[in-house]
C-alpha cells in the first residue's frame, strides 16, 4: 500500500462533510453489533440504509460535488465486537481520492499496540486524521496513559476527531448498553489541548448539555474546532449558531453524521438557519481546508 495522497479538486467542491461513517466492509464486518445499530437508527428516525458500502458513500458524495471525511470506530476492547477494516477504507478511500478522505482508528485502550498501529495507519496507509469515541471506546480521553498517542499523532501532523456529547449509540437501551456519557463531555478534552497545542483538535457534534463548555473550549483554544454532525442544523442550540455566526466563524465545520443524518436533509434545515453568506463558505469548505492542512492557518 503506497498510501493516500489528496485528489481533491477544492475549487469545485461545494463543501466537505466532516463525519461520515463507514459501518461496513467488503467482508460484511460491521462496526457495531446489531442491537446497537438498531437502537441508533431508531434515536435518529432516519429511515435510511445504516450501512451503505464505502463505494456507495463515494458515489454519494460525488454526485453532490462534496468530498468527505470517512472512518470506523475501533471499540474492539471495550464492546466485544471486532471492527471493520479500517484499513480497507483507506484504500477505497485512495480508489476515490477525489471526494473520500480516510481518517483512521485505533483503540486506545490496546496501550502501546494502538501507538503502533496509529504509526503505521498513517506512514503505510496515508490517513489524514483519526476518530475517537469516547464513550464507546470506553476510555477518559484526559487520562496520561493515552498520551503516547496523542503524541503520534501529533508528530504526523494531522487532526483527531472526539466525539462529544450525546449519542445515539445505545440509547433507550438498558444501562445504555453500558456506554458511559461522562467520558464525552468536551471538558476532559481541554486538558489534551491545553497539553498538546500543536495537535488539531476537532469536537464532534453540537456537545448537549455541554454545548457552553464546548464553546468556551474552541473560543480559548486556537487548536481546537467543532463539527455541526449528528443533529438537524433546525435544533442546534441557539447559542451555537450565535457563536458558529460571530467568534466562532473560523472554527466550525460542516458535518452530517450519514448515513443516520443523510446531506440533503441536513443542507436543507441548515438553509433556514440565519448565517451570513461569507460565514456559510467558511463551514462548508474553507475550514475543513485548513484544519486537513490544506489551506494557509491563518483566518483569511
Amino acid at each position: 500500500m503506497s498510501g493516500y495522497e489528496f485528489g481533491l479538486r477544492t475549487d469545485e467542491l461545494v463543501a466537505i462533510d466532516f463525519h461520515t461513517h463507514v459501518e461496513i466492509d467488503g467482508c460484511g464486518h460491521k462496526s457495531l453489533d446489531p442491537e446497537l445499530i438498531a437502537a441508533s437508527a431508531k434515536y435518529f428516525k432516519s429511515g435510511a440504509e445504516r450501512t451503505p458500502s464505502i463505494q456507495t458513500i463515494a458515489e454519494h458524495y460525488r454526485a453532490r460535488k462534496m468530498a468527505a471525511v470517512v472512518f470506523t470506530v475501533d471499540a474492539s476492547s471495550a464492546s466485544g465486537h471486532p471492527v471493520n477494516s479500517v484499513e480497507e477504507i483507506a484504500e477505497y478511500a485512495a480508489e476515490n481520492n477525489d471526494v473520500l478522505i480516510p481518517f483512521g482508528s485505533v483503540d486506545p485502550i490496546q496501550g502501546k499496540a494502538a501507538v503502533s498501529r496509529a504509526r503505521r495507519l498513517v506512514d503505510d496507509y496515508g490517513v489524514k486524521g483519526f476518530k475517537f469515541h469516547p464513550s464507546l471506546q470506553g476510555f477518559a480521553p484526559n487520562d496520561r496513559a493515552y498520551y503516547p498517542l496523542y503524541e503520534v499523532i501529533a508528530e504526523a501532523g494531522v487532526p483527531a476527531l472526539f466525539h462529544t456529547g450525546q449519542t445515539g449509540i445505545g440509547s433507550g437501551l438498558p444501562g445504555g448498553h453500558g456506554i458511559k456519557l461522562r467520558y464525552s463531555d468536551p471538558m476532559l478534552l481541554d486538558d489534551v489541548a491545553a497539553d498538546f497545542p500543536e495537535l488539531t483538535m476537532v469536537m464532534a457534534h453540537p456537545a448537549v448539555p455541554w454545548v457552553d463548555a464546548q464553546i468556551a473550549i474552541a473560543t480559548h483554544k486556537a487548536n481546537v474546532y467543532i463539527d455541526l454532525s449528528g443533529w438537524s442544523p433546525k435544533y442546534f442550540p441557539p447559542q451555537l449558531v450565535h457563536a458558529a455566526n460571530r467568534m466562532l466563524r473560523d472554527k466550525v465545520l460542516f458535518g452530517s453524521d450519514f448515513p443516520v443524518i443523510q446531506v440533503d436533509r441536513w443542507m436543507a434545515d441548515f438553509a433556514g438557519l440565519d448565517i451570513k453568506p461569507e460565514v456559510t463558505s467558511k463551514i462548508f469548505k474553507d475550514n475543513a481546508l485548513r484544519v486537513l492542512g490544506l489551506a494557509p492557518q491563518e483566518n483569511e
